[in-house]
This record gives C-alpha cells, structure tokens and sequence, in this order.
C-alpha cells in the first residue's frame, strides 16, 4: 500500500478523548464523528484534512478508553495511515481491525512538519517527504495484522476466509 497526502503532526499521548470528543459520541453516524475528528487538539483539522493525508504523532497515540470511534473518525475524514512513535494497544488493535494502517517509527514526529506533503510506503517501510528533502523509516507491520489490513479490517477478512472455507459470504 502506498499513499500520498498532507502530514499533521501531533506530540505524545494523544488520547481518544482528543482524537473524539465524548460529546459527540451520541450518534455512530462515521460523518458526524469525521466531522469532530482531532477537535481536542486541533479546530482545523476536520475541516482541512483531505483524502490520503497521514497522522503523524509521537508516544502513545490513542491512549485512553477503547472507543472504536476514534479510528472511525480518523478513517471517515480521509487520514490513509497513522504513523508515531508508539501507540496505546487498543488503538491499535482498532485501527488494524477497521482497517486503517497504524505504523510505528521512531523518527517521522521529528523529521516531519504540519503541511509537509509525504507518501507513506507500507511495502518499502517508509515515508518520504515528497521532495525527497526527509525520509524516516517504518516498523514492518506484523504478518498477521498485515493480512486483516490487506483485505480493508477483520469483518472483510473473516468474510473472505469464510468463503474461502466454503461458508457463508
């Protein structure tokens, strides 16, 4: 998978409240929670973000409680990746099976800038700023999680080993 967009860079501990206000947790419409995306942290970024842009962020991203709607937000506004330096287990495991790339690096929060166009490379572990003036590399995604994120999350993916087993679609 390969994907260019706008980065937005954010610092440590970026939790779900931040990423998804609780106050707009009354409706699961993917829209109304795309629309309230990063609030916490930033007024803009719901209205700027576009299709293919990358979250770029340090420790601990997504700590907190184990709101799937956070994850909706982010993948509802267009984010393509999530790439920080670590990432709260929960996050993660929700990110994987709704199947958004959660990567980890340890050097693109700081070789990085709000603005900077980039393409984030998940089958060469990189991200490279699009003129080449930055690169960081990317931790492998692990085997398994890489499969359920190759098929879109875990519903499409246990739909099509389903079917492959002869099941129901």
């Amino acid at each position: 998978m390969s994907s260019e967009g706008r980065v937005w860079v954010f610092g440590d501990d970026v939790n779900t409240d931040l990423i998804i206000p609780g106050r707009y947790l009354d409706r699961y419409d993917p829209k109304h929670l795309a629309a309230h995306a990063m609030e916490g942290v930033s007024k803009d970024f719901s209205k700027q973000v576009r299709r293919g842009d990358i979250v770029v962020a340090g420790r601990n991203f997504g700590c907190g409680s184990s709101r799937e709607q956070a994850v909706i937000a982010l993948k509802e506004a267009g984010v393509s990746a999530v790439i920080a330096r670590s990432f709260a287990r929960i996050f993660y495991r929700n990110a994987i099976n709704l199947g958004l790339p959660a990567v980890v690096s340890q050097g693109a929060a700081s070789s990085f800038a709000d603005g900077d166009r980039a393409v984030v490379d998940l089958s060469s572990c990189s991200i490279v700023k699009a003129d080449g003036a930055a690169k960081a590399s990317l931790d492998p995604i692990p085997a398994k999680p890489k499969e359920i994120l190759d098929y879109g999350g875990l519903v499409p993916h246990v739909r099509a080993r389903m079917k492959a087993d002869g099941g129901p679609s």
